[in-house]
């Protein structure tokens, strides 16, 4: 049979609206033999068409609170507290601060008593010694005296060292300095830390390495942006480490013997959660900050597009709901909430197909596209694909199966194993049927549901509106029943005409001393699962043998029967017990 004539009687009437479809169109002229496998939805059953049809109405309307599923700025909601989330630099003290002390030796350490300078001479004056800075800050060189370096960095020793040397030796003098070692400090870390104390250390070695030794900043009470050094009760230096954590700068004061660190109370802050690479409480100056200076904070994640800000205003409760770009001149305050979200609807969607087919595998259409469109663009192999039998899978609907089975499953944990026993021995067969039920709940939640969607029925195919992330499979005529579930030997056999259901079972190996002989499944190559008694065989089927239901209790027999089908049309797993 031609293409056209092919396309000409399984067709839908709607025009095609692939994006892609300029390939297609190639690739479709190339396979001559390739036939289209959209059918008409308009003989279907008039209650299925109408089941098939039914979509719920899409709310445009940007969502403020993804978590809720609720649309617009919501008052009323509570907002979020800043403590419930970890302050930001929550992670600063594990990186071992405390096992990495400093030598003190840098190009502006101050020299002081106690310190050693290492000193060289060659030429006209030979001298090669380390010289103690003794308790009035000097260091004496033979041939020049006692020579001040308190207070000096290393350039000044030198160039003071060098020019006592050359004041008595003008000429052919070489000389060399180096402060060689310095002398340890201890110092005081209180304020909002874990643990306070005393701790050792060098002169040089910064504020981290003290702090983390007091085993770091208390995270529901402890500033990160306001931590003082104190010297003769004077604040000698003030420390915000958002500068080191942004911008891996630090304020590097050199710490003296006594010298006292002081985390500060945490100040005003405000909470970041949504779409953000770092989703924790902010610490202010002040009490305010910019939109701008806030996406600088929080690193947004590709794609966000609005911004909800909940906060208490003197006029009462506010609840914005911004675009990104009008966000950046907003005023956050002190215990707002600031909630980024990727909610910008693309005009597109992208598809994937399986199966039986020609061409790419993915397909970004329309918003708007139905099944028909896209099945129209994609050719497929003559007499070699069951169009008839087109299923798809859709995460909504994966979502919908999980969810319902979670909740039977639940229902029955909860409607039975808090059943009370009126005797012993029913005690001991209820407690009995309770492992029974646990082992078995507990192996159902670990099945995934399939998502699958059935749109073929009677040969025809329903003409749904596609959702983004939709799996269209394509399935390959079969010659083969699969015999699955309760039978001794799970395994496929080539279908024959004329051969009934328990005729593949007993080819099987006949039923399991678990089988449930009256309840059989009969699923279909496009998702449909049907009673497979006094049902005729197709190729391509399955047939499923579930398992009996291990109890004497007719209503935990019948609430057990129930899951299990329930979980067999959802997973295509006959769950034993």
């Amino acid at each position: 049979m031609s293409l056209q004539r092919v396309m000409k009687r399984l067709s839908l009437t709607r025009p095609v609206a692939v994006l892609s479809l300029a390939l297609l169109g190639s690739a479709a002229s190339s396979v001559s033999w390739a036939q289209s496998i959209s059918l008409p939805n308009t003989i279907l059953p008039e209650d299925q068409a109408s089941q098939q049809r039914v979509e719920p109405p899409v709310n445009d309307t940007p969502r403020a609170d993804w978590r809720s599923g609720t649309y617009g700025p919501v008052a009323n909601q509570p907002q979020q507290n800043p403590d419930a989330l970890p302050p930001f630099g929550a992670n600063l003290f594990t990186g071992g601060f405390r096992g990495a002390m400093g030598d003190g030796l840098n190009a502006d350490y101050q020299v002081k008593p106690g310190d050693q300078i290492t000193v060289r001479a060659w030429g006209a004056f030979e001298f090669d010694r380390v010289l103690p800075v003794d308790a009035q800050g000097n260091i004496f060189i033979p041939g020049s005296g006692p020579l001040n370096v308190e207070g000096q960095n290393s350039q000044q020793v030198d160039s003071r060292v060098r020019g006592a040397i050359t004041s008595v030796y003008p000429e052919n003098v070489q000389v060399y300095t180096n402060v060689q070692g310095v002398q340890p400090v201890a110092v005081f870390v209180t304020g909002y830390v874990e643990n306070p104390g005393r701790f050792a250390g060098t002169p040089n070695d910064s504020v981290l390495y003290f702090l983390d030794q007091a085993g770091g900043i208390d995270q529901d009470l402890g500033s990160y942006r306001q931590i003082r050094v104190i010297r003769n009760d004077q604040t000698v230096a003030t420390v915000d480490l958002y500068d080191f954590l942004i911008n891996g700068s630090i304020a590097r004061p050199q710490f003296q013997d006594g010298d006292t660190i002081v985390v500060e109370e945490r100040g005003p802050a405000i909470a970041v959660v949504g779409d953000v690479h770092r989703e924790h409480r902010y610490e202010l100056i002040g009490n305010q900050l910019s939109g701008a200076e806030l996406v600088e904070l929080a690193r947004l994640r590709s794609g966000v597009s609005h911004v909800l800000l909940r906060g208490d205003r003197s006029d009462g409760p506010m609840a914005q709901y911004f675009p990104l770009n009008e966000f950046y001149t907003q005023t956050i305050r002190s215990g707002d909430e600031v909630a980024f979200s990727a909610d910008q609807r693309s005009e597109t969607i992208v598809v994937e197909v399986e199966g039986s087919y020609y061409g790419p595998s993915r397909f970004a259409l329309p918003r708007d596209a139905r099944l028909s469109e896209l099945l129209d663009a994609i050719p497929v192999p003559e007499n070699m694909t069951a169009v008839e039998s087109i299923s798809l899978q859709r995460e909504s609907v994966k979502q919908q199966q999980q969810q319902s089975m979670e909740e039977s499953l639940r229902r029955l944990e909860t409607t039975y194993l808090s059943a009370q026993s009126s005797t012993n021995e029913e005690a001991q067969i209820r407690a009995q049927e309770a492992e029974l039920i646990q082992n078995f709940v507990q192996r159902a939640r670990e099945l995934e549901p399939s998502g699958r969607l059935v749109v073929a029925y009677n040969d025809r195919i329903a003409d749904i509106r596609l959702q983004d992330g939709d799996v269209i499979t394509i399935p390959e005529i079969s010659d083969s029943i699969l015999i699955s579930g309760e039978v001794l030997v799970p395994q496929a056999a080539v279908y024959r005409p004329g051969m009934s259901v328990i005729d593949y079972i007993e080819s099987a190996g006949g039923f399991t001393q678990r089988a449930d002989d009256d309840h059989i499944l009969l699923v279909r190559q496009n998702g449909a699962v049907e009673n497979a008694r006094n049902t005729p065989l197709r190729p391509g089927d399955e047939i499923l043998v579930m398992p009996e239901a291990p109890t004497h209790n007719l209503q935990l027999a019948a609430t057990l029967t129930q899951i299990l089908y329930q979980v067999a049309v959802a997973t295509r797993v006959a769950v034993d017990l």
